[in-house]
């Protein structure tokens, strides 16, 4: 007979983790499958640097944001680490909207500063702010890998275990709860199955037991092979005064970060947001950077980032798993429950993710009704 657990977790990403995370501290039996190792390079939770910030143009993520720093401070406390380092964020742009990101912050009660250009360069004299800019001082840093090891060591220090090296090929309904294949000749008997596979979901889909109904109403997605960079600091004394930011202007979106462990902690990550090429999944990436997004980004670096040098001294690439706007996708059909914090900006939420997730899955509460598009359509049909 094959090896059973109440709950499955397939993909040991910053979501998974958080589910699994979650789950094991209410008392579950839990095992997480991964198809490599936790945070895998190939995947969207690898790495040291990714933003965390309040900064959003719909309140709803704002105040979500609140809730999840309130769970990572839990995380911290329990895993005795710091897993967001405090830098400050900085949004500027003719697209970002500096003003209403402000109005926003101010509803929801979070410090903010609304400075002119001519103020913001004074401040940081190694950015070339075009606009008004927004700062807001409790944004930061978040460390991807550290923050998926954390989550796992404390799921299983509440009873959960975690394989590897087990590539879920297909689930089945069998009776009243489900069969795992590997792409081997593994198997495992599950009550209930949360599939968290960023990248590789599109081509799982396929092969998950789920009604015609419920996938028709499921979002789009879109793979995007992302792409980014590290640019050396001119003043090595400057380090600590670089803050993240998002700048939005007509022709180009891009972002950056202190590149921390990544980076040798020498230079500021930046990229292009969503500038990589589309791929039909996870399965078809092949890690190899555009030379035409290399050039552009370094172009953007020479124009908007003088404390820059423009020559990267490192680059990577990563999996930006989209839904059309940018909502996350957590819902459920039977005993399967759908995670896909998506579109590039669902790290700073990981934790909460896992609640919602943990809450869905076993029917103890509710996810927002923005993240349950099947089921919302299943309803009205």
């Amino acid at each position: 007979m094959p090896e059973s657990s109440e709950y499955v977790v397939v993909g040991a990403g910053l979501a998974g983790a958080a589910t699994a995370w979650q789950l094991a501290l209410r008392g579950h039996d839990v095992t997480i499958l991964e198809r490599t190792r936790a945070a895998a390079h190939d995947g969207s939770s690898h790495g040291s640097a990714r933003i965390f910030r309040y900064a959003y143009p719909d309140e709803f993520y704002t105040r979500a944001v609140i809730e999840s720093r309130e769970l990572w401070d839990e995380l911290d406390h329990a895993s005795g680490l710091e897993l967001i380092t405090p830098c400050g964020a900085v949004d500027y742009g003719p697209e970002r909207q500096p003003e209403h990101l402000a109005r926003i912050l101010a509803a929801a009660g979070v410090e903010h500063e609304l400075l002119s250009a001519a103020e913001a360069r004074e401040r940081w004299p190694h950015i070339a702010f075009d606009t008004a800019v927004l700062w807001h001082p409790g944004a930061g840093v978040i460390d991807a890998e550290s923050s998926v090891n954390a989550m796992i060591e404390q799921a299983v220090k509440h009873g959960a275990r975690l394989l590897t090296g087990w590539n879920v090929s297909r689930v089945e309904k069998r009776g009243t709860g489900y069969r795992l294949f590997s792409g081997g000749w593994e198997t495992l008997d599950a009550g209930n199955v949360i599939i968290s596979a960023g990248g590789w979901l599109p081509s799982l889909l396929g092969h998950l037991p789920l009604p015609a109904g419920f996938l028709a109403g499921l979002p789009e997605f879109t793979v995007r092979q992302e792409q980014a960079y590290h640019f050396r600091y001119l003043d090595p004394g400057s380090v600590a005064a670089w803050p993240t930011f998002i700048h939005k202007s007509a022709d180009i979106q891009t972002y950056g970060l202190p590149g921390g462990r990544d980076a040798g902690f020498a230079g500021q990550k930046v990229a292009e947001y969503n500038g990589g090429k589309f791929i039909p999944s996870a399965l078809q990436q092949t890690g190899r950077v555009d030379p035409e997004n290399r050039s552009r980004v370094a172009d953007y670096v020479r124009k908007y980032l003088p404390g820059l040098d423009p020559e990267p001294y490192a680059e990577t690439t990563c999996l930006f798993t989209n839904t059309p706007n940018e909502d996350f996708l957590i819902d459920r059909a039977g005993g399967l429950t759908i995670v896909s914090p998506c579109s590039g900006h669902g790290a700073k939420f990981a934790p909460l993710i896992g609640r919602w997730a943990a809450d869905l899955a076993t029917g103890t509460g509710e996810v927002p009704s923005r993240f349950r598009q099947a089921t919302a359509r299943i309803r009205t049909n």
